[in-house]
């Protein structure tokens, strides 16, 4: 019957108005259009009010004594890492299986970046592979690891292997705004954590970012580096960046701050059904945190095994588009294959690491979205691999 067959195979799509990977709508419209206004109003669009009531929102929801707004993560990071003493082309270990972005801003402030392992169980950084390039590299700056999809890193024996190193641990939690590790909320651990709000976030300010830290100094410096690294006499400290976030932004992010807690849960739980659905399916799991762990499901993200499942990811993507169902391939190619760092020749490095982002398959996820929904993309997945040798035979 032609109900039980995939689009790709002559089939009804499941979505033919389409569904994306994401979609952004604003929590609390009318209160973001009022905090606007009063913004415009004000005549004042930098250096305001505005930004610091969303720091001291920001500390008081992530339990921590500072946070510092950016203008995007990446820029936080840098300026971590250069205010960590990151320089000189010393090496700073981090994972193989990230955004680029963690990589460029260790390159940025001077580092080299030293590639590691993923763990296989939730494909954050593996800490005894990280602990084991840490003692081969000579003199490293530091350790970063990504709290990826938001699913915490396993962030006590992480601190053991920076301690024992000597370096500091530098997080890139662009996913991780509303994550916990064991109740703690992502934003206590390392030297400094470091939050994206752009559109593809759960909490978002249209570009921006948070610095958590717990380190007092650490968040004078970032206030005085986001502002080129002028004091206020226009004699600059040091080489810093134009990293504010502007009060417009800062406006919005506060909009989505509120209800940040419920929206993650929601998630979670969206992805619970989804994990239902597809359970027992050969070759087929999720990427989920340890227990006890809260993830934000910043994306929700299929690992695949083909020779079991029946199709590799690239084929399940087709398949899916064929559906109407947008998917991305976080993070394919890993970043120490990409080719901006094909000079540093650690591109066959990381083989754990390449088998499972030649595995990865995100597919959608958006807070607004329903149970219904879910499922329905869930059945495609599961109707797409009740056909799949079909499928391979059709060139699919």
């Amino acid at each position: 019957m032609t109900a039980d067959l995939p689009a790709a195979l002559g089939g009804t799509p499941a979505f033919p108005e389409g569904l994306p990977l994401t979609v952004v709508r604003a929590p609390d419209r009318d209160g973001l259009l009022r905090r606007l206004g009063t913004v415009l109003d004000s005549g004042q669009l930098t250096n305001g009010p505005t930004v610091a009531e969303l720091e001291e929102s920001a500390a008081k929801l992530l339990e921590v004594d500072h946070v510092v707004a950016v203008s995007n993560c990446t820029a936080g990071l840098m300026l971590v890492l250069q205010a960590a003493g990151v320089g000189a082309g010393r090496p700073v270990v981090m994972p193989g299986f990230t955004f680029s972005a963690t990589a460029h801003a260790a390159h940025w402030a001077g580092g080299v970046p030293l590639f590691a392992e993923a763990l296989e169980e939730n494909i954050t950084l593996d800490p005894e592979d990280a602990a084991a390039r840490l003692a081969a590299a000579g003199s490293p700056a530091a350790l970063m690891a990504t709290h990826v999809y938001g699913t915490p890193c396993r962030v006590e024996r992480l601190q053991e292997v920076a301690d024992a190193a000597g370096v500091p641990l530098v997080y890139d939690a662009a996913h991780g705004l509303g994550s916990r590790r064991a109740g703690t909320p992502v934003g206590n651990f390392g030297l400094a954590e470091v939050f994206s709000m752009s559109p593809t976030k759960v909490a978002v300010a249209g570009e921006g970012g948070l610095v958590a830290t717990r380190d007092g100094a650490l968040a004078a410096t970032l206030r005085c580096a986001r502002d080129y690294g002028n004091p206020g006499d226009y004699d600059t400290l040091f080489p810093g960046l134009n990293a504010r976030m502007s009060e417009l932004h800062a406006a919005v992010a506060l909009s989505w701050l509120a209800g940040l807690e419920e929206r993650v849960a929601h998630r979670g739980a969206l992805a619970g059904e989804f994990s239902s659905t597809v359970a027992g399916l050969p070759g087929l799991r999720i990427a989920v945190p340890d227990e006890g762990d809260i993830s934000t499901f910043k994306d929700l993200t299929l690992i695949l095994d083909p020779d079991r499942f029946g199709l590799t990811a690239l084929e399940l993507s087709r398949a899916l588009k064929a559906e109407g169902v947008d998917t991305r391939r976080y993070f394919h190619p890993p970043v120490h294959r990409q080719r901006a760092y094909a000079h540093l020749g650690q591109a066959e490095a990381l083989p754990r690491t390449d088998r499972l982002a030649d595995s990865v398959l995100t597919v959608p996820l958006w807070t607004q979205m329903d149970a219904a929904t879910v499922r329905r993309t869930a059945d495609a997945v599961v109707r797409i691999h009740g056909r799949a040798e079909q499928l391979r035979s059709h060139g699919v």
